[in-house]
């Protein structure tokens, strides 16, 4: 599996050269514009990062979830111009990328309970980010007009 810095390398071409027009088109009133995508990473790297961070110093926590869909429309990225949308999500997976690549290696075993589920690694959630990253990423393609 790629590491987020490659991932973000890899996309930050193909989704610097798609227009505003492109990355605002939704093909149906429940599903997410390329906007939209990018902003959900952008909202799991801001819940996530915390729970590196705590995770990585104190085995055992357990976290709340999040309502994405309640962080997507609050974050207003539909509306927001798509070079400002691709820079905060490059920006940040750049400091999540970080926050990955530096956790201690004894910490990875450490585990966590989310929105009240069973208990996972941190290098389970570390790993599951870098896949969710992948799978949003992969839909784009498909969401933007030619």
């Amino acid at each position: 599996m790629p590491t987020l810095a490659q991932i973000i390398a890899d996309q930050r071409p193909y989704l610097q050269a798609l227009t505003d027009v492109q990355a605002s088109s939704r093909p149906g009133p429940e599903v997410w514009s390329a906007k939209q995508i990018l902003g959900h990473l952008i909202d799991s790297g801001v819940n996530n990062h915390p729970r590196f961070v705590r995770v990585a110093a104190e085995d055992g926590l357990s976290l709340p979830g999040y309502d994405q869909n309640a962080w997507v429309a609050a974050g207003g990225y539909q509306e927001r111009p798509w070079a400002d949308v691709l820079g905060l999500w490059v920006a940040y997976q750049t400091q999540i990328a970080h926050v990955i690549d530096g956790l201690p290696a004894a910490s990875l075993d450490h585990t966590l309970s989310l929105g009240g589920g069973d208990p996972v690694t941190l290098r389970h959630v570390a790993d599951d980010y870098v896949r969710h990253q992948l799978h949003h990423l992969a839909q784009i393609p498909a969401r933007v007009t030619p």
